[in-house]
């Protein structure tokens, strides 16, 4: 059977001996190991707090940064998109610029191109009309002749022509 049933021990109610040297025992491994083992714990527990402090102060500045990238990147966003603005509308002023160029002087080559096609047309107008006065003078030339030479057959006839012709013709 048991041995400890005959002793008369029962662990509800031990012994003033075995509780005394239980308690000393205890106070002893607790001052001693405890003592160290608290240390260590609590050292380890402030260690983990730094390095949870340490992380969390990390993702804050991590946090910053990142809102002032976003700031960046937005300012940059702007700046670019009014470069984009500024060139596109610089682009069109020099589209308009050169269109309206390229305009004044295809008017102004019409213009030369006109006037020049007006000088030949006046000129190849004058020489038409000298060119027909010329003909019309030798036809009225060749028929005063003609008629002249039929009419004036006798000698006193052609003295007396010739005497009105210088007459009407005015010597100036």
């Amino acid at each position: 059977m048991n041995v400890l049933f005959l002793s008369g021990f029962t662990v509800i109610r031990p012994e003033p001996g075995l509780l005394f040297w239980t308690i000393v025992i205890f106070i002893v491994f607790w001052l001693t190991i405890g003592k160290g083992i608290i240390k260590m714990i609590t050292d380890m527990l402030r260690e983990r707090e730094e390095g949870i402090q340490r992380s969390l102060d990390e993702a804050k500045r991590v946090r910053e940064e990142m809102q002032q990238l976003q700031a960046e990147n937005q300012e940059i966003l702007a700046k670019a998109q009014e470069e984009r603005v500024q060139i596109l509308a610089e682009a069109k002023a020099a589209k308009d610029n050169i269109i309206s160029e390229a305009r004044e002087q295809a008017k102004e080559e019409a213009r030369k191109i006109i006037n020049t096609a007006k000088e030949q047309i006046e000129n190849m107008k004058m020489g038409a009309v000298i060119e027909l006065k010329n003909q019309v003078g030798r036809i009225a030339l060749e028929v005063a002749t003609k008629v002249l030479e039929k009419d004036l057959s006798k000698e006193d006839e052609q003295v007396k022509f010739v005497e009105k012709l210088v007459s009407e013709m005015d010597l100036n």
